[in-house]
Protein backbone atom coordinates (compact mmCIF):
# COMPACT_ATOMS: atom_id res chain seq x y z
CA UNK A 1 0.00 0.00 0.00
CA UNK A 2 2.59 2.10 0.92
CA UNK A 3 4.91 0.92 -2.54
CA UNK A 4 2.00 2.10 -4.46
CA UNK A 5 1.31 5.08 -2.96
CA UNK A 6 4.97 5.97 -3.45
CA UNK A 7 5.00 4.87 -7.41
CA UNK A 8 1.50 7.11 -7.57
CA UNK A 9 3.43 9.93 -6.41
CA UNK A 10 6.57 9.32 -8.80
CA UNK A 11 3.88 9.36 -11.73
CA UNK A 12 2.30 12.20 -10.69
CA UNK A 13 5.50 14.00 -10.54
CA UNK A 14 6.95 13.05 -13.77
CA UNK A 15 4.11 13.97 -15.46
CA UNK A 16 3.98 17.69 -13.68
CA UNK A 17 7.65 18.17 -14.96
CA UNK A 18 6.46 17.15 -18.25
CA UNK A 19 3.44 19.40 -18.48
CA UNK A 20 5.88 22.13 -17.20
CA UNK A 21 8.70 21.58 -19.33
CA UNK A 22 6.46 21.77 -22.66
CA UNK A 23 6.00 25.21 -23.12
CA UNK A 24 9.90 26.00 -22.85
CA UNK A 25 10.36 22.98 -25.99
CA UNK A 26 7.57 24.52 -27.86
CA UNK A 27 8.86 28.17 -27.69
CA UNK A 28 11.87 27.24 -28.73
CA UNK A 29 10.73 25.26 -31.74
CA UNK A 30 8.18 28.44 -32.28
CA UNK A 31 11.21 30.77 -32.24
CA UNK A 32 12.94 28.20 -34.94
CA UNK A 33 10.16 28.50 -37.00
CA UNK A 34 9.98 31.65 -37.07
CA UNK A 35 13.37 32.43 -37.80
CA UNK A 36 13.07 29.92 -40.80
CA UNK A 37 10.04 31.95 -41.92
CA UNK A 38 11.71 35.46 -41.90
CA UNK A 39 14.49 34.02 -43.77
CA UNK A 40 12.21 32.83 -46.56
CA UNK A 41 10.39 35.77 -46.08
CA UNK A 42 13.72 37.67 -47.05
CA UNK A 43 14.51 35.36 -50.65
CA UNK A 44 11.17 35.97 -51.14
CA UNK A 45 11.96 39.38 -51.23
CA UNK A 46 15.18 39.56 -52.79
CA UNK A 47 13.95 37.66 -55.91
CA UNK A 48 10.90 39.95 -56.24
CA UNK A 49 13.31 42.76 -56.74
CA UNK A 50 15.44 40.73 -59.35
CA UNK A 51 12.98 39.42 -60.97
CA UNK A 52 11.77 43.57 -61.40
CA UNK A 53 15.21 44.31 -62.24
CA UNK A 54 15.71 41.71 -64.92
CA UNK A 55 11.85 42.97 -66.43
CA UNK A 56 13.41 46.55 -66.65
CA UNK A 57 17.07 45.29 -68.50
CA UNK A 58 14.64 43.35 -70.57
CA UNK A 59 12.64 46.46 -71.43
CA UNK A 60 15.38 48.39 -71.98
CA UNK A 61 16.73 46.22 -74.25
CA UNK A 62 13.84 46.17 -76.38
CA UNK A 63 14.32 49.31 -76.91
CA UNK A 64 17.30 49.40 -77.98
CA UNK A 65 17.08 46.89 -80.45
CA UNK A 66 13.96 48.83 -81.90
CA UNK A 67 16.24 51.89 -81.91
CA UNK A 68 18.69 49.86 -83.95
CA UNK A 69 16.46 48.58 -85.95
CA UNK A 70 14.64 51.66 -87.02
CA UNK A 71 18.32 53.57 -88.00
CA UNK A 72 18.96 49.93 -90.49
CA UNK A 73 15.84 50.54 -91.84
CA UNK A 74 15.61 54.57 -92.48
CA UNK A 75 19.07 54.10 -94.35
CA UNK A 76 18.52 50.20 -96.26
CA UNK A 77 20.65 51.54 -99.29
CA UNK A 78 23.45 52.49 -97.41
CA UNK A 79 23.82 49.94 -95.20
CA UNK A 80 23.77 47.42 -98.42
CA UNK A 81 26.17 49.03 -100.23
CA UNK A 82 28.92 49.33 -97.82
CA UNK A 83 28.93 45.53 -97.70
CA UNK A 84 29.26 45.23 -101.74
CA UNK A 85 31.94 47.77 -102.15
CA UNK A 86 35.96 46.03 -102.13
CA UNK A 87 39.00 47.65 -102.13
CA UNK A 88 42.57 46.34 -102.82
CA UNK A 89 45.59 47.01 -103.92
CA UNK A 90 49.45 46.15 -104.10
CA UNK A 91 52.69 48.22 -104.20
CA UNK A 92 56.48 47.38 -105.29
CA UNK A 93 59.64 49.50 -103.84
CA UNK A 94 63.15 48.54 -106.06
CA UNK A 95 66.84 49.23 -105.46
CA UNK A 96 68.86 48.47 -108.62
CA UNK A 97 72.47 48.23 -108.74
CA UNK A 98 74.03 47.14 -112.07
CA UNK A 99 77.39 47.79 -113.79
CA UNK A 100 77.31 48.02 -117.44
CA UNK A 101 79.95 47.83 -120.39
CA UNK A 102 80.03 50.99 -120.63
CA UNK A 103 80.06 52.91 -117.24
CA UNK A 104 78.24 55.83 -118.76
CA UNK A 105 75.27 53.33 -118.23
CA UNK A 106 75.74 52.53 -114.75
CA UNK A 107 72.66 52.30 -112.66
CA UNK A 108 72.19 53.24 -108.63
CA UNK A 109 68.69 54.12 -107.86
CA UNK A 110 65.72 53.02 -105.80
CA UNK A 111 62.23 53.85 -106.69
CA UNK A 112 58.73 53.10 -105.52
CA UNK A 113 57.93 51.73 -109.45
CA UNK A 114 54.36 51.14 -108.01
CA UNK A 115 51.40 52.03 -106.01
CA UNK A 116 47.98 50.16 -106.59
CA UNK A 117 43.90 50.60 -105.57
CA UNK A 118 41.61 48.45 -106.54
CA UNK A 119 38.02 49.27 -106.17
CA UNK A 120 35.12 46.88 -106.65
CA UNK A 121 31.52 47.11 -106.35
CA UNK A 122 28.65 44.24 -106.71
CA UNK A 123 25.26 45.78 -108.19
CA UNK A 124 23.48 42.13 -107.40
CA UNK A 125 24.40 38.54 -107.73
CA UNK A 126 25.10 38.91 -111.89
CA UNK A 127 26.61 42.18 -112.05
CA UNK A 128 29.80 43.44 -110.39
CA UNK A 129 32.52 46.35 -111.45
CA UNK A 130 35.54 46.15 -110.97
CA UNK A 131 38.56 48.68 -111.53
CA UNK A 132 42.40 49.54 -110.87
CA UNK A 133 44.51 53.03 -110.06
CA UNK A 134 47.67 53.05 -110.28
CA UNK A 135 50.43 55.66 -109.82
CA UNK A 136 53.91 54.91 -111.00
CA UNK A 137 57.25 56.00 -109.66
CA UNK A 138 55.83 57.84 -106.61
CA UNK A 139 54.72 61.13 -108.31
CA UNK A 140 53.50 63.43 -111.02
CA UNK A 141 54.93 66.82 -111.44
CA UNK A 142 54.08 68.04 -114.76
CA UNK A 143 52.36 66.96 -117.73
CA UNK A 144 55.60 67.79 -119.94
CA UNK A 145 57.30 64.65 -119.32
CA UNK A 146 60.58 66.00 -117.24
CA UNK A 147 59.55 63.78 -113.97
CA UNK A 148 59.29 59.73 -114.78
CA UNK A 149 55.88 59.91 -112.73
CA UNK A 150 52.61 58.32 -114.60
CA UNK A 151 48.84 57.62 -113.09
CA UNK A 152 47.17 55.31 -115.09
CA UNK A 153 43.86 53.72 -114.98
CA UNK A 154 44.65 50.38 -115.83
CA UNK A 155 41.29 48.67 -115.81
CA UNK A 156 37.54 49.99 -115.53
CA UNK A 157 34.69 47.52 -116.24
CA UNK A 158 31.77 46.24 -115.85
CA UNK A 159 30.95 42.41 -115.45
CA UNK A 160 27.86 40.64 -116.32
CA UNK A 161 26.74 37.05 -115.78
CA UNK A 162 25.03 35.46 -118.97
CA UNK A 163 25.02 31.97 -117.27
CA UNK A 164 26.58 29.52 -114.60
CA UNK A 165 29.85 29.05 -117.36
CA UNK A 166 29.21 32.65 -120.01
CA UNK A 167 30.16 35.85 -118.52
CA UNK A 168 30.57 39.50 -120.43
CA UNK A 169 32.46 42.20 -119.88
CA UNK A 170 32.78 45.95 -120.96
CA UNK A 171 35.02 49.16 -120.39
CA UNK A 172 38.80 49.02 -119.89
CA UNK A 173 40.58 45.56 -119.21
CA UNK A 174 43.74 43.97 -119.13
CA UNK A 175 44.14 41.58 -121.82
CA UNK A 176 44.14 37.62 -121.55
CA UNK A 177 47.47 37.44 -122.77
CA UNK A 178 50.94 35.63 -121.10
CA UNK A 179 51.23 34.87 -117.43
CA UNK A 180 52.03 38.54 -115.63
CA UNK A 181 49.39 40.98 -117.55
CA UNK A 182 46.37 39.60 -115.70
CA UNK A 183 48.42 38.66 -112.57
CA UNK A 184 51.30 40.73 -111.79
CA UNK A 185 51.27 41.36 -107.73
CA UNK A 186 54.30 41.34 -106.67
CA UNK A 187 54.07 38.43 -104.60
CA UNK A 188 52.73 36.46 -107.65
CA UNK A 189 55.84 36.17 -108.95
CA UNK A 190 59.91 35.84 -108.58
CA UNK A 191 62.03 38.48 -109.62
CA UNK A 192 61.97 42.16 -108.72
CA UNK A 193 62.11 43.21 -112.17
CA UNK A 194 58.87 41.60 -114.31
CA UNK A 195 60.10 39.28 -116.93
CA UNK A 196 61.53 41.58 -120.36
CA UNK A 197 59.60 39.12 -122.51
CA UNK A 198 56.62 39.82 -121.16
CA UNK A 199 57.39 43.46 -120.88
CA UNK A 200 59.01 43.90 -124.68
CA UNK A 201 57.31 41.52 -126.77
CA UNK A 202 53.95 41.51 -124.70
CA UNK A 203 53.65 44.94 -123.53
CA UNK A 204 52.35 44.15 -119.92
CA UNK A 205 51.25 45.83 -118.44
CA UNK A 206 48.54 45.74 -121.77
CA UNK A 207 44.98 47.03 -121.44
CA UNK A 208 42.82 48.03 -123.97
CA UNK A 209 38.86 49.49 -124.37
CA UNK A 210 36.34 46.88 -125.56
CA UNK A 211 34.11 43.85 -124.82
CA UNK A 212 34.74 40.57 -123.81
CA UNK A 213 33.40 36.89 -123.09
CA UNK A 214 34.50 34.36 -121.34
CA UNK A 215 33.43 30.78 -120.65
CA UNK A 216 33.98 27.07 -119.55
CA UNK A 217 33.90 24.03 -121.54
CA UNK A 218 33.15 21.44 -118.37
CA UNK A 219 35.73 21.55 -115.97
CA UNK A 220 38.61 21.34 -118.00
CA UNK A 221 38.69 24.55 -120.34
CA UNK A 222 38.47 27.89 -119.93
CA UNK A 223 37.80 30.19 -123.13
CA UNK A 224 38.05 33.76 -123.71
CA UNK A 225 37.22 36.32 -126.87
CA UNK A 226 37.62 39.78 -126.58
CA UNK A 227 37.18 43.26 -129.23
CA UNK A 228 38.90 45.92 -128.66
CA UNK A 229 41.21 48.86 -129.51
CA UNK A 230 44.33 48.35 -131.14
CA UNK A 231 47.99 49.57 -131.12
CA UNK A 232 49.17 52.84 -132.42
CA UNK A 233 52.65 52.13 -132.79
CA UNK A 234 55.34 54.71 -134.37
CA UNK A 235 56.53 53.83 -137.73
CA UNK A 236 59.56 56.07 -137.59
CA UNK A 237 62.05 57.78 -134.67
CA UNK A 238 64.20 55.92 -132.22
CA UNK A 239 60.95 53.59 -131.06
CA UNK A 240 59.76 52.50 -134.87
CA UNK A 241 58.30 49.50 -134.78
CA UNK A 242 58.42 48.64 -131.47
CA UNK A 243 55.05 46.86 -129.46
CA UNK A 244 55.40 48.71 -126.15
CA UNK A 245 55.07 52.09 -127.18
CA UNK A 246 51.79 51.10 -129.48
CA UNK A 247 49.70 50.85 -126.01
CA UNK A 248 47.18 53.42 -126.49
CA UNK A 249 46.02 52.67 -122.51
CA UNK A 250 42.57 53.85 -123.50
CA UNK A 251 43.38 57.62 -123.45
CA UNK A 252 41.88 59.16 -126.83
CA UNK A 253 42.79 55.99 -128.54
CA UNK A 254 42.73 56.02 -132.40
CA UNK A 255 40.11 53.77 -132.97
CA UNK A 256 40.49 53.41 -136.89
CA UNK A 257 41.29 50.00 -136.41
CA UNK A 258 41.06 47.73 -133.88
CA UNK A 259 42.16 44.11 -132.55
CA UNK A 260 40.48 41.02 -132.06
CA UNK A 261 41.85 38.65 -128.88
CA UNK A 262 41.55 34.98 -128.37
CA UNK A 263 42.36 32.92 -125.58
CA UNK A 264 42.54 29.23 -125.11
CA UNK A 265 43.44 27.25 -121.46
CA UNK A 266 43.97 23.75 -120.37
CA UNK A 267 43.03 23.02 -116.61
CA UNK A 268 42.45 20.33 -116.42
CA UNK A 269 45.60 18.93 -114.19
CA UNK A 270 46.06 19.87 -110.48
CA UNK A 271 48.53 22.56 -110.40
CA UNK A 272 48.65 23.25 -113.99
CA UNK A 273 47.85 26.03 -116.21
CA UNK A 274 48.24 25.96 -119.79
CA UNK A 275 47.35 28.85 -122.54
CA UNK A 276 47.35 29.77 -126.21
CA UNK A 277 46.24 33.26 -127.26
CA UNK A 278 46.36 34.50 -130.61
CA UNK A 279 45.47 38.26 -130.98
CA UNK A 280 45.05 39.91 -134.70
CA UNK A 281 45.84 43.79 -135.16
CA UNK A 282 43.99 45.21 -137.87
CA UNK A 283 46.23 47.95 -138.67
CA UNK A 284 48.67 48.36 -135.12
CA UNK A 285 49.52 51.80 -136.54
CA UNK A 286 45.91 53.52 -136.79
CA UNK A 287 47.48 55.06 -140.13
CA UNK A 288 46.59 53.86 -143.34
CA UNK A 289 49.71 53.12 -146.55
CA UNK A 290 52.28 53.61 -143.94
CA UNK A 291 53.85 50.34 -144.40
CA UNK A 292 52.69 48.60 -141.21
CA UNK A 293 49.51 46.90 -142.48
CA UNK A 294 48.39 44.65 -139.95
CA UNK A 295 50.05 42.20 -137.60
CA UNK A 296 49.17 38.85 -135.33
CA UNK A 297 50.63 37.82 -132.04
CA UNK A 298 50.48 34.42 -130.71
CA UNK A 299 51.89 33.24 -127.33
CA UNK A 300 51.64 30.11 -125.15
CA UNK A 301 52.85 29.24 -122.16
CA UNK A 302 52.54 26.93 -119.21
CA UNK A 303 52.82 27.54 -115.68
CA UNK A 304 52.74 24.35 -113.10
CA UNK A 305 53.30 23.93 -109.39
CA UNK A 306 53.37 20.76 -107.49
CA UNK A 307 54.64 20.14 -104.00
CA UNK A 308 57.15 23.25 -104.16
CA UNK A 309 58.18 22.57 -107.30
CA UNK A 310 57.29 25.63 -109.89
CA UNK A 311 57.94 26.04 -113.51
CA UNK A 312 56.84 28.95 -116.13
CA UNK A 313 57.77 29.16 -119.84
CA UNK A 314 56.21 31.19 -122.38
CA UNK A 315 56.53 32.01 -126.24
CA UNK A 316 55.61 35.02 -127.73
CA UNK A 317 55.97 35.84 -131.18
CA UNK A 318 54.61 39.19 -133.82
CA UNK A 319 54.41 39.21 -137.39
CA UNK A 320 53.99 41.97 -138.77
CA UNK A 321 53.47 42.86 -142.50
CA UNK A 322 53.63 45.67 -144.34
CA UNK A 323 56.61 47.13 -146.58
CA UNK A 324 58.29 49.46 -143.79
CA UNK A 325 58.11 47.50 -141.38
CA UNK A 326 59.90 44.58 -143.30
CA UNK A 327 62.08 46.72 -144.91
CA UNK A 328 63.32 48.10 -141.33
CA UNK A 329 63.70 44.20 -140.38
CA UNK A 330 60.95 44.17 -137.40
CA UNK A 331 58.12 42.12 -139.24
CA UNK A 332 59.06 39.19 -137.26
CA UNK A 333 59.50 40.09 -133.26
CA UNK A 334 60.00 36.78 -130.77
CA UNK A 335 60.67 36.34 -126.97
CA UNK A 336 60.86 33.10 -124.69
CA UNK A 337 61.81 32.70 -121.40
CA UNK A 338 61.89 29.43 -118.78
CA UNK A 339 61.85 29.52 -115.50
CA UNK A 340 62.36 26.48 -112.57
CA UNK A 341 61.61 27.30 -109.49
CA UNK A 342 61.66 25.39 -105.52
CA UNK A 343 59.83 26.88 -102.75
CA UNK A 344 60.92 25.35 -99.63
CA UNK A 345 58.12 26.39 -97.33
CA UNK A 346 55.48 29.34 -97.21
CA UNK A 347 58.38 31.32 -96.65
CA UNK A 348 61.39 30.95 -98.60
CA UNK A 349 61.72 30.18 -102.55
CA UNK A 350 64.70 30.18 -104.75
CA UNK A 351 64.52 30.44 -108.81
CA UNK A 352 66.23 31.13 -111.69
CA UNK A 353 65.60 32.26 -115.17
CA UNK A 354 66.48 32.35 -118.89
CA UNK A 355 65.15 34.74 -121.33
CA UNK A 356 65.70 35.53 -125.01
CA UNK A 357 64.26 38.62 -126.95
CA UNK A 358 64.43 39.92 -130.38
CA UNK A 359 62.52 42.68 -130.82
CA UNK A 360 62.43 45.73 -133.01
CA UNK A 361 64.89 47.65 -131.33
CA UNK A 362 68.89 47.05 -131.11
CA UNK A 363 68.74 47.33 -127.68
CA UNK A 364 65.99 45.10 -126.88
CA UNK A 365 67.66 42.10 -128.85
CA UNK A 366 69.75 40.26 -125.71
CA UNK A 367 70.07 37.16 -123.81
CA UNK A 368 69.83 37.45 -120.01
CA UNK A 369 69.99 35.13 -116.87
CA UNK A 370 68.73 35.69 -113.33
CA UNK A 371 68.70 34.02 -109.92
CA UNK A 372 67.57 34.89 -106.97
CA UNK A 373 65.09 34.21 -103.56
CA UNK A 374 61.64 35.50 -102.82
CA UNK A 375 61.00 35.56 -98.69
CA UNK A 376 57.50 36.02 -97.58
CA UNK A 377 57.55 37.13 -93.84
CA UNK A 378 53.56 36.66 -94.40
CA UNK A 379 51.23 35.56 -96.67
CA UNK A 380 50.72 38.71 -99.14
CA UNK A 381 53.83 40.39 -98.46
CA UNK A 382 57.05 39.89 -100.17
CA UNK A 383 61.06 40.64 -99.95
CA UNK A 384 63.07 39.47 -103.26
CA UNK A 385 67.21 39.53 -104.42
CA UNK A 386 68.44 38.68 -107.42
CA UNK A 387 71.34 39.12 -109.78
CA UNK A 388 71.10 39.66 -113.19
CA UNK A 389 73.41 39.15 -116.33
CA UNK A 390 72.49 40.34 -119.70
CA UNK A 391 74.13 40.07 -122.62
CA UNK A 392 73.19 41.91 -126.50
CA UNK A 393 72.99 40.08 -129.79
CA UNK A 394 74.80 43.44 -131.92
CA UNK A 395 78.21 44.36 -131.01
CA UNK A 396 76.96 48.26 -130.94
CA UNK A 397 75.29 47.63 -128.52
CA UNK A 398 77.80 45.85 -125.94
CA UNK A 399 78.05 49.20 -123.90
CA UNK A 400 74.87 47.99 -123.21
CA UNK A 401 75.59 44.61 -121.45
CA UNK A 402 75.54 44.65 -117.58
CA UNK A 403 75.73 42.57 -114.49
CA UNK A 404 74.23 43.81 -111.22
CA UNK A 405 71.90 42.73 -108.49
CA UNK A 406 68.51 44.23 -107.46
CA UNK A 407 66.26 44.14 -104.07
CA UNK A 408 62.71 44.54 -103.77
CA UNK A 409 59.72 45.15 -101.20
CA UNK A 410 55.90 44.44 -102.34
CA UNK A 411 52.88 43.48 -101.06
CA UNK A 412 48.89 43.30 -101.85
CA UNK A 413 45.67 42.98 -100.22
Amino acid sequence: MRSTSRFVRLLCTSVLATLLASPTIYAEDNTDLLAKLDFLQQQIDALKQQLERTQNQAVETDAKVEAVAEVIDSQPAQQASSQKTTIGGYGELHYNNLDANDPSRDVEEIDFHRFVLFFGHEFNDKTRFYSEFELEHGFVADSGGSTPGEVELEQAFVEFDLGRDLHSKAGVFLLPVGILNETHEPPTFYGVERNDVENIIVPSTWWEAGAGLNGRWGSDWNWDLAVSSGLQMPTSGGSAFRVRSGRQKAAKAFANDGAVTGRLRYLGIAGLQAAVTVQYQFDPSQAANDGLDDGTLVEAHVDYQNNGFGLRALYAHWDFSGVAVEAAGADSQTGWYIEPSYRLNKRLGFYTRYEDVDAARTRDQFDQWELGLNWWPGENVVVKFDYRNRNHDLDSELGRDFTGIDIGLGYSF
